[in-house]
Order: structure tokens, then C-alpha cells, then sequence
């Protein structure tokens, strides 16, 4: 029974007891993208060659060993660019892209005779000098991991990790010490807003519901990330997932709510499992269920599978869903903290805003502000992807610039090849198909709700997407348009209709059939859908664009009154070129264009016949000098 701050001591000391006692731990990341890359094949390799080998080794932490080399997972470690990723402590050795062939390596070098294996360690892009562990590579220097932190090294599904780690002694300090207001004036102290991409205060948040009339109340965790190429909540239900369920709980005693659902996305299956196993844990330690931690206060939590509706991460279509209706925004008010799940007073938070909640209570409000902004405290998960040298999963203060984030951490913007080049840079897509772009005049603006709101773009969810110079404005905003009119309910007209006409005169544009009314009708529209789309699917849906006529009017200009694309990505509107500095007349491009449009003398540049040229691709395909442009 696991219900007094005694007992939660002694599970955590005992875990502390068992890590003392081993000669070695091995840690496998196991985040999605690690996964299938073959992490947990390179794990059981290893647990199988070592136990041949006459080594002590296991999968779990066992009481009665000493000297046991102890092989476990982890969530994402964050860089994922270089996955699958291994860690072998306590010497804080990172061994990046490890294979299944470098298992007996790994055993023979490492872990029998300590040799260091140069050739799995990160090096830096420019001086190609190694670092043996994390605190020595600047993707993981810079970052401030307090979320994530847990994400990167405990094993997601031993409770008694978590405990040690002083898991659920915030919950129970919550449930035994606190009243319900002290926990929301706590958590309205400390600035906590929503991470979910609004940033509504989420102390403010709790109280409204908890002054709420109703002796039924419920807490939602909202885990329908559905923004492209965004997985920080993916993967901190994958990697720390008792901080979901603590902060949950600490929702619950705040507000008074005796339930609980998550709410996931169908294509998230590693993290539904995890988080089924974790609540299953919490139930078998008396954290979950009746009388908890002494007191007559009792909490049940769900899981629900959503079926990947973008629209239901707002907040009233996940609650459509969850009651088994079709999951359609409704009008507010009343807001969910008055009439929420079934009626009654509800509080929906997503992924990282609760599991902030522990270490708020836990390390205190003053901590928690030193971090981040005096409007927007605390920490922020980026997931950063496109043209940049290290993709993966972040985590900043607050207030931290574009250009740490690209340059330092990210590594430099690369072009097609990966390559690392200087003046590359773009732009960033931030906060998805809800969000907007950022130039370059805005690598110095400090990241925050704010600062961000100000220049037209929004945090979201935390996607990062970087693009170079050869990226089409024009596409990248098609792009997020067709996302956002394949995702629309369509429950009200202008989300419904003024998406997929703006999504035409975006097709208009990249097929070279727009001229100056095209532009007028695609600002005007984009305005309207903004202010009169029901809810927040339809309201920032025009948002990639309008932020692209702001800052990228003249890239669109050329699309539309010189009919050329200056990123050379529309087909219609491309020139066909073959490049003089590149091309070295090997005749293959001749050979191979199927209507003759090339000619050219061996070891003489060639030439393209525009007028011949169907823009077939084949000659670009064919050339092994990349000298041909404008035809893909």
C-alpha cells in the first residue's frame, strides 16, 4: 500500500539501493523514431550476447544482484537525428546511429576492457571532434530539459523509478496539505500557461472550474497532437509517463473531479500502451482509486483513442468524442470549466501542461519563474524538423531566440543534400497549420506567447519546421491549406467552404493562373474565415497564409505577375535551365530527353530548348552533376 510519504521514501530508497549495486546500465532509447530504427533489437542483441558471454545482465532492476549490468529503455532522448541511440553509465558514454553489427563491439571494447569506440560518438558538424557523452555535445548543452528531462533516462515503465525520482510526493503533498484553492493559487502563482497553443493561465483555468457548482467534475488530458510534424506530447507519454497521470491527479484535487480520461491519438499505439501500463502501476500502488494517500478523496482515469480528427484536439470536439458523438466543435460559452464532459464542469489540459504540474509543486513557484519570461515562465517543447542539422525534440526557457535554437542547438540550416551552408536560412514554420512564419529579420525576436502574437505567428504545440532558400513559400502555405480543408469538420461555412476556396486560389497561384484579383480575393477570404470560423480549427487556419502574403509578398509577386517560381518548385511555372558552372557535357541529358529538346557537343555545356522542353524531369533525373534546374 503505497499511500504515506514513509512509504513512497522507502520504494524510491530501495530503487536506490538496487542502482547503487550495478556495475553497469545500459540505456536504449526507445521513442518512436528509435524504435523503428531498430533500438529494441539492438537492446535484446545486447541482453542475449551478454548473458553468452557469462555477464550478470537483465531487463529489470533485481533486488538481490550486485554487479548487474541492467539494460533498460528510455523515452525519446531528443536527438533523433542521431538514432538509435545508446548510453552507457555511469561513465556517460553516447554511442549515436548504433547498429545490431556493433553489439559485440559495444561488449568487447566497452563494457569488458572501458575503451571508448570513436567511431559511434557524435562528432561536431565543423571540427569533427568527438564527444564521448551528453554534456558535451551543444544540441544537449543548451537546452534547459525539465519536462523532458525524466523522458531521456528513466525506464517509462517502472513506477519505482519515477517514485525515486520523487514521483507522486507532489500529489500526495497536494491531496494531504493542500486545499483545493492553495493548489490553484499555487499553480496561478507560479504563470503556468497552456501549452496546448492558446496559453490561457491554467491556474485561472482550475479555479473557474473549481468554483464550478457540481458534485461530478472531470479532467482531460489532451493528447490529440495533431499538428505536422510536431510529437512532443507523443513522446512524453512515451517517456515519462507517471508525470501525466501525478499532474492529473493534481488537477483532479484542485478542481474536484473524481475522474479522469486521456485522450490520445489512434497512431500513437507505443504511447497508449505505456500509458495503460502506467495507470495499471498507479492502480497496484494505491496512487490510483479509492482513500487515496489516506484521505476520503478517490480518482479512476480512462484512456480514450481518438480516431485522428485534427479538429478534436479543441476542446469541445474532444469531448464529442469522448461521449461518442461525432467530434464537431461546439459554440462558447458555456466553456467546458461550466458544462464540459457529459454536462458537467471540466478541465482539459494537454500533455506538457500537466506533466509541468509536479515539478511546479515539487521544486516550488520562485524556481519555476527563473526560468523562461515574466509573462510566459517556465520552459517550452519544440519539436524541431526540415532543413536544419540536428532534428529532434528540444526543450527552452521561454524568451530563448530563433537563432540559439536554429544555429546552436539545431546545428545550421543545411541544403538539399544535408549539407551545412551559411545564408541558408529562410524561414521556420512555427505552430503548424495554426501557426505562421518567421524570417530572418526575426532570428533575434525572443520566443514566447507574446512575441510571437505580435509578428503574426503563435507558439501551437511547438512544431519547428526550418526551410532554405530552394523551399517554396507558396507550396509550404498550399501545404498547410490542404492539411487544414482535408481536416475541417464541416460544421460551419466559412471553415468548411473558405478553406477549400482559398486552397484553390493557392493552386492558382502555383499554376500560374492568378493575376491581381487572385491576391485581393485571397487576402479578403482569409480575413473572413478568420474572424467567423466557429472555433479555433477555422479561425488560425488562415494564419500559414496570411503570415506568407506579410512576409513573403514578393515571392508570391513573382508567382503571379512574372509567372516564375524563384525557388525553381512549381512545375508550371518553371524555367528549364542547365546550369554552365555544373554541367560538364556528358551528353547523358541529350541522350535521354524524349523530345529532343537538349543539344549540346561533348564536354561542352548544353542547352535547353524551352519552347521543346515538356518538363518530363528525366534529363534532371539523369544528371549526375545536379546542373539541370527547373523541370522537376
Amino acid at each position: 500500500m503505497t499511500n504515506t510519504k514513509e512509504q513512497l521514501k522507502k520504494i524510491g530508497d530501495d530503487f536506490k539501493t538496487r542502482a547503487d549495486g550495478l556495475k553497469n546500465r545500459i540505456i536504449l532509447c526507445g521513442g518512436t523514431g528509435c524504435v523503428a530504427n531498430g533500438a529494441l533489437k539492438v537492446r535484446d542483441a545486447l541482453v542475449n550476447q551478454l548473458d553468452e558471454a557469462g555477464i550478470n545482465v537483465s531487463i529489470e532492476m533485481r533486488q538481490e544482484d550486485k554487479g548487474l549490468t541492467y539494460v533498460s529503455k528510455s523515452g525519446c532522448q531528443g536527438f533523433c537525428q542521431m538514432g538509435p541511440l545508446l548510453t552507457i553509465m555511469p561513465q556517460d558514454i553516447l554511442y549515436c546511429k548504433v547498429k545490431l553489427e556493433d553489439v559485440p563491439e559495444i561488449i568487447e571494447k566497452t563494457l569488458k576492457n572501458n575503451e571508448i569506440i570513436e567511431r559511434l560518438l557524435y562528432k561536431h558538424p565543423g571540427t569533427k571532434e568527438s564527444c564521448t557523452g551528453h554534456k558535451e555535445i551543444p544540441f544537449y548543452q543548451r537546452q534547459k530539459r525539465t519536462v523532458l528531462e525524466n523522458c531521456g533516462s528513466i525506464e517509462p515503465e517502472d513506477i519505482t523509478e519515477y517514485i525515486a525520482k520523487g514521483g507522486y510526493e507532489a500529489a500526495r503533498a497536494a491531496f494531504t496539505e493542500m486545499t483545493d484553492k492553495m493548489v490553484c493559487d499555487k499553480i496561478s502563482e507560479s504563470g503556468l500557461r497552456g501549452r496546448g497553443g492558446g496559453g490561457f493561465p491554467t491556474g485561472l483555468k482550475w479555479d473557474l472550474t473549481r468554483k464550478s457548482p457540481g458534485q461530478k467534475k472531470y479532467v482531460i488530458c489532451n493528447g490529440d497532437e495533431g499538428d505536422p510534424g510536431a510529437f512532443m506530447d507523443r513522446s512524453v507519454m512515451e517517456g515519462n509517463p507517471h508525470a501525466i497521470i501525478e499532474g492529473m491527479m493534481i488537477a483532479a484535487k484542485a478542481i474536484g473531479a473524481d475522474e479522469g480520461y486521456i485522450y490520445v491519438r489512434l497512431e500513437y499505439p507505443l504511447a497508449v500502451e505505456r500509458m495503460k501500463i502506467a495507470i495499471k502501476q498507479a492502480e497496484n500502488h494505491n496512487l490510483l482509486g479509492q482513500r487515496l494517500f489516506g484521505t476520503n478523496k478517490s480518482f479512476k482515469l480512462n484512456i480514450m483513442e481518438g480516431a485522428g480528427a485534427f479538429v478534436c484536439g479543441e476542446e469541445t470536439a474532444l469531448i464529442a468524442s469522448i461521449e461518442g458523438k461525432r467530434g464537431m466543435p461546439m459554440p462558447k460559452p458555456p466553456f467546458p470549466a461550466e458544462k464540459g464532459l457529459w454536462g458537467k464542469p471540466t478541465v482539459i489540459n494537454n500533455v506538457e501542461t500537466l506533466a509541468s504540474i509536479p515539478l511546479i509543486m515539487l521544486n516550488g513557484v520562485e524556481t519555476y519563474r527563473s526560468l523562461g519570461t515574466e509573462k510566459s515562465p517556465g520552459t517550452k517543447t519544440f519539436a524541431l524538423t526540415g532543413h536544419v542539422a540536428n532534428t529532434g525534440l528540444i526543450e527552452v526557457p521561454f524568451g530563448t531566440t530563433l537563432r540559439e535554437i536554429v544555429y546552436n542547438i539545431g546545428g545550421g540550416v543545411t541544403d538539399d543534400t544535408g549539407k551545412i551552408t551559411d545564408q541558408n536560412f529562410k524561414a521556420v514554420q512555427i505552430g503548424g497549420p495554426s501557426g505562421g512564419c518567421l524570417t530572418p529579420d526575426h532570428l533575434d525576436l525572443p520566443l514566447d506567447f507574446d512575441s510571437l502574437k505580435e509578428v503574426g505567428a503563435m507558439v501551437g504545440s511547438g512544431g519547428l519546421v526550418v526551410m532554405n532558400q530552394n523551399t517554396c513559400m507558396v507550396q509550404i502555405a498550399h501545404f498547410f491549406m490542404q492539411f487544414t480543408q482535408n481536416e475541417s469538420c464541416g460544421k460551419c461555412v466559412p471553415c468548411r467552404e473558405g478553406t477549400k476556396q482559398m486552397l484553390a486560389l493557392l493552386e492558382d497561384i502555383i499554376n500560374g493562373n492568378a493575376d491581381q484579383s487572385t491576391l485581393d480575393l485571397l487576402e479578403e477570404l482569409a480575413y473572413s474565415v478568420q474572424k467567423s470560423s466557429l472555433c479555433g480549427l477555422g479561425k488560425t487556419a488562415p494564419s500559414p497564409v496570411l503570415s506568407t502574403l506579410r512576409h513573403f509578398r514578393d515571392e508570391i509577386h513573382a508567382h503571379v505577375f512574372d509567372k516564375r517560381c524563384p525557388a525553381g518548385r512549381c512545375k508550371a511555372l518553371a524555367q528549364p535551365e542547365i546550369l554552365a558552372d555544373k554541367c560538364k557535357g556528358c551528353t547523358a541529358c541529350l541522350r535521354k530527353c524524349p523530345v529532343g529538346a537538349i543539344s549540346g557537343k561533348p564536354k561542352e555545356t548544353h542547352v535547353i530548348d524551352v519552347d521543346k522542353c515538356i518538363k518530363c524531369g528525366v534529363c534532371a533525373q539523369t544528371c549526375k552533376f545536379n546542373a539541370i534546374i527547373g523541370v522537376a
